[in-house]
């Protein structure tokens, strides 16, 4: 099709060239035209000017003569007895013109001994001489005779001014044509050849660009159904479509007011709860790639904030498409998806490079770890071997620790393995480490359900699992403790398989990295201090959280502290309802509690830039944006407010379970 295409740019262009430079020969011919002083004289017939020029080269003939030189014009220069006069500033020979219009041409031999016979020649000139009795015989032979003579006076050379009015003389007498008719007649002749030889050129460019006309019209032509097919199946043309027309969607997705008049003062009968209340954004969906989906989980573009991403599991009725999909949604573009990546089964865990803005990770449920590049194509440029070298069991869990010139991909599964990952190198894993727990009674496995690394730590992480317990484990052995699972520090709170689990995030002039939430398939929410530091328990321990939220009508799927917002936190449960909680507010009831769907509500993520923003997926395949608006800014107060809080809920806590409420206090509370 392109060589299609440049065949027919190269013929119009010639079709365009043409067609200037008939119009540059007709400016030109045109301007010759205006500035010319004589114009052209009528045309005249052919035998006219045949005749003309035979008279032209008459008269020519008898104003130069055969000789060429005029003698009758010199009448004082020959003396009347002799025979012939010598013209002077000729040869060997003499050519003499007679007064009578004759002229006689005598010859001598060279030869100094002998004479010839000299031939005297009388050419009649033309016109009618002015005495017709002094023209001699052509057969007279007059006698020469050799003698010496001196001659002491040479004739002068009488020198012969020639005028205009001598020139055309003979031409007026003649009543012929003057040579400027002649020259002005020339001159038409010639423009007429101009003329003919423009009206010639013009008419093959005419018919040029009728040929090249006919020609563009035939390589433009109806195309048949199978030329179409093979048009539209082309990549190039898949791909030209495709960017095209995500970029008229975008801008046709800009809710911008282009009216809205700055001079205005604020309009009346705007909500006043605005502000205390959240509001949704948009909703994301898909009906040829989320119909019959769930979303599994989803994460925010670390570079791109307008960008989101969302893990879906298989599509039953979709024999034909592929099991899992992980889809990149654009807040500028609502209709359908920026990109689209395929699985060979169900994505359960989905994370966004944070030092690589191209580059998706994803955890299946058949245990692959895959890496997909936006740059690339649907499928993955990277991933796990399904053996022993990788997992073999669905992994709900991952996370990427370290900086930007030395980090891994941590990833868990099921089956109690946690494995570490060079994110160029999937073959096969750096590390593998395996999570047994001894006091299990059918098994030692630890099934890991969610994953979660403190800020600033590489090394130890905390696991929660489907019998309800969260672990504390080691990378690598550090401080008396050995690599693996912590098997004395039992956090034990919930009666479900834990759902999410999230370390507070090191923001703000206070540090509280030490607690987490969890939330369980037992509808509630927990809050937990992490034992840090000091020398790990000898004996088996169990760890109580410091207080527990109950106002969930359904699974809590999901639990997330803000960003920003060191006392607030969301949680979404199977009721399709999003809890905003406070804790500086109230500890009882969430601050702000909003149904976004009819379906459940499976994961939650903040966005990454400033925590406005808030991504909800549901069981019914919809991504959903909501903005919390000022619920999200904190006050510089809020961190000191978070310790009173805290050091109540210590106190209630201790109470409850008939500790000393002061020593709970200093050890859950004080820092």
């Amino acid at each position: 099709m392109s060589e299609w295409r440049r065949e027919i740019d190269a013929k119009r262009a010639k079709l365009e060239a043409v067609r200037k430079a008939k119009a540059e020969k007709r400016r030109q011919d045109e301007l010759s035209r205006s500035n010319s002083s004589t114009p052209a004289p009528g045309q005249s017939s052919e035998a006219k000017r045949e005749r003309e020029k035979d008279r032209l080269y008459r008269i020519i003939s008898d104003f130069v003569g055969e000789g060429g030189s005029r003698g009758d014009s010199t009448p004082g220069s020959s003396i009347p007895s002799t025979p012939a006069a010598v013209h002077p500033g000729l040869g060997s020979g003499a050519l003499g013109l007679n007064y009578g219009g004759t002229r006689s041409v005598s010859r001598q031999s060279d030869s100094g001994s002998e004479r010839g016979a000299q031939r005297n020649t009388m050419v009649q000139a033309g016109g009618e001489a002015p005495d017709r009795s002094s023209v001699m015989s052509s057969a007279f032979v007059p006698d020469l005779i050799e003698m010496e003579q001196e001659l002491f006076e040479m004739p002068q050379k009488e020198r012969v001014v020639y005028n205009k009015e001598v020139q055309t003389a003979a031409f007026d007498e003649d009543s012929g044509p003057t040579i400027e008719e002649l020259r002005q007649q020339l001159r038409a002749e010639y423009e007429q050849a101009q003329i003919q030889q423009q009206q010639q050129r013009e008419k093959e460019l005419e018919e040029e660009a009728a040929r090249l006309d006919q020609e563009i019209e035939q390589e433009i032509r109806e195309l048949t159904e199978e030329e179409r097919a093979t048009i539209f199946a082309a990549p190039e043309f898949f791909n030209f479509v495709e960017q095209s027309s995500k970029i008229i969607q975008r801008a046709l997705n800009d809710n911008y007011d282009y009216t809205r008049d700055y001079t205005v003062g604020a309009q009346t009968g705007e909500d006043e709860s605005e502000g205390k209340r959240v509001k949704k954004v948009c909703a994301f969906w898909d009906e040829r790639w989320c119909k019959n989906r769930s979303i599994t989980d989803i994460d925010w573009s670390p570079r791109y904030p307008e960008l989101s991403v969302a893990a879906y599991n298989k599509n039953p009725a979709g024999i034909n498409e592929p099991d899992g999909i992980v889809a990149v949604w654009n807040q500028h573009l609502l209709e359908r998806p920026e990109f689209v990546f395929h699985s060979q089964s169900d994505v359960l865990s989905v994370l966004f490079s944070p030092f690589h803005s191209n580059l998706i990770f994803g955890g299946t449920y058949s245990g692959q770890i895959l890496l997909w590049d936006t740059r690339a194509r649907h499928l993955p440029v990277l991933k796990t071997p399904l053996s022993a070298a990788g997992h073999t069991y669905p992994v709900y869990a991952m996370q990427m620790v370290g900086t930007q010139n030395a980090h891994n991909l941590i990833t868990s599964s099921t089956d109690g393995m946690v494995y570490s990952w060079l994110v160029d190198m999937l073959a096969q894993p750096q590390e593998a480490l395996e999570l047994v727990h001894t006091g299990h009674n059918k098994t030692d496995e630890v099934a890991i359900t969610t994953l979660d690394f403190p800020d600033n730590e590489t090394t130890t992480f905390w696991v929660g699992t489907e019998e309800g317990n969260v672990y504390q484990a080691n990378r690598y052995d550090r401080a008396g403790s050995k690599a693996g699972l912590n098997q004395h520090d039992v956090y034990k709170g919930h009666n479900g398989p834990v759902t999410g689990l999230h370390f507070h995030p090191l923001a703000g002039p206070v540090d509280f990295s030490d607690l987490f939430l969890t939330c369980s398939v037992d509808w509630t929410v927990k809050l937990w201090r992490a034992k840090v530091g000091g020398k790990p328990s000898t004996a088996h321990t169990s760890v109580h959280p410091l207080y527990s939220f109950n106002e969930a009508d359904d699974y809590v799927y999901d639990v997330k502290w803000h960003p920003q917002h060191p006392a607030l936190f969301g949680s979404v449960d199977g009721a399709g309802r999003f809890d905003l909680w406070n804790l500086n507010v109230d500890t009882e009831v969430p601050t702000v509690s909003t149904v976004v769907g009819e379906r459940a509500i499976n994961k939650m993520e903040w966005d990454k830039k400033d925590g406005r923003r808030v991504a909800l997926g549901s069981s019914d395949g919809r991504l959903y944006v909501y903005d919390i608006g000022d619920l999200g800014v904190p006050r510089e107060s809020e961190w000191t407010d978070l310790q009173k809080t805290l050091g109540g809920l210590a106190g209630a806590n201790a109470a409850q379970l008939g500790l000393d409420g002061e020593q709970s206090s200093r050890t859950l509370a004080g820092r």
